[in-house]
């Protein structure tokens, strides 16, 4: 296990190899101190030794409650029972540590003749052992407490941006049908007052946006750029129907057209503007697209229709949310009753929530 890293990671919640050889070293002076004084005491040689024979009781004892620790988070492994397993350990250090030394000190004693073992008389000495062996343990309880803490918030954000993600996945799935529940309003209109050839022309055009929605696949931002080609050849799929009624007007720089946006955004809003807006020779629809304070904006006059097709109501409020979730810059809608504008935030990659 020592020399696992993996392992020691799993049980302990970092990796102690370090920490063990330096702290085994640093115990096996302080219990030589606290037991003989060998480099006060004795010769060097002499003093060498009888450290070694510190350095042997702190290896054991802690080998041993290290052993104690990893069997007790095999044992308790979840998050509650912490108390439980700190109450445990704290019993084993109380235990062994005697043990081991009355254990050791036998052996000892077989290599010097003087020994005799009275634990009252080594209590003062026994003591400031255990509560360096619990400071030990604590370490390793709050390195572990810390590791199992990290994990937890670890996993509570992950399944935080699962969350996110999939209301994003739901949101964009969304905004396709209600594309195209409102494509096939315009493809009857064009079977009512067009020839087959025409409607026909208008399925190829429409086959080619459904091409673009295919290919920007399932990203939650994309270019401006390439949402202004989308938004193109959804006007001009609309225009084989209103014709000249229907005049967009394009502003947009090209030092923009590398902002992102979200998905489909700008084609809800011209989309929102041709159903709910009257569109014809006497009242041609005027929609204006251009930059204003880093956002793109799609304007129109408001011509309301004296009736309304269906509408699912999803085009701004499926905007609204997936800009909440992407990023903290909202989307504004201003109306004053004469003029209708949607300002869509230009963003970077890095402006998304993380």
């Amino acid at each position: 296990m020592l020399f696992n890293k993996e392992k020691r990671i799993k049980y302990l919640g970092f990796n102690d190899f370090w920490f063990t050889i330096i702290g085994i070293i640093i115990l096996s002076f302080v219990t030589d101190y606290l037991f003989n004084n060998s480099f006060s005491r004795y010769p060097f040689g002499e003093a060498i030794i009888y450290w070694s024979i510190s350095l042997s009781f702190t290896i054991i004892n802690w080998f041993f409650m290290r052993s104690v620790l990893i069997y007790l988070r095999k044992k308790y492994i979840a998050f509650q029972d912490t108390v439980k397993r700190i109450i445990i350990a704290f019993l084993f250090i109380i235990t062994s540590v005697p043990f081991i030394d009355y254990t050791g000190s036998s052996i000892v004693s077989l290599f010097f003749n003087n020994f005799y073992y009275n634990i009252l008389d080594r209590f003062n000495v026994l003591l400031p052992i255990i509560i360096i062996s619990v400071m030990v343990q604590a370490i390793y309880e709050a390195m572990y407490y810390h590791a199992m803490l990290k994990k937890i918030i670890r996993e509570e954000e992950q399944a935080k941006q699962m969350m996110v993600q999939m209301q994003l996945d739901a949101l964009r799935n969304q905004a396709q049908p209600h594309f195209f529940f409102n494509t096939l309003n315009t493809l009857r209109d064009i079977i009512d007052q067009n020839s087959k050839e025409d409607a026909k022309e208008f399925v190829d055009k429409l086959s080619n946006v459904y091409r673009f929605i295919l290919e920007s696949g399932n990203s939650n931002l994309i270019s401006l750029r390439d949402e202004l080609k989308f938004a193109r050849a959804y006007i001009h799929i609309q225009s084989e129907r209103f014709g000249d009624n229907l005049k967009v007007q394009w502003n947009l720089p090209e030092t923009s057209l590398d902002s992102m946006i979200v998905p489909m955004s700008m084609q809800l809003l011209l989309e929102n503007a041709i159903k709910h807006n009257v569109v014809s020779r006497s009242k041609p629809l005027l929609i204006d697209v251009f930059i204003k304070d880093h956002h793109v904006c799609v304007e129109n006059k408001i011509q309301s229709k004296s009736t309304q097709l269906p509408s699912t109501k999803l085009g701004l409020k499926n905007i609204e949310k997936r800009y909440a979730l992407i990023s903290n810059q909202p989307i504004e809608i201003k109306n004053n009753g004469h003029v209708f504008t949607v300002a869509l935030p230009l963003l970077k990659l890095s402006d998304q929530n993380n």
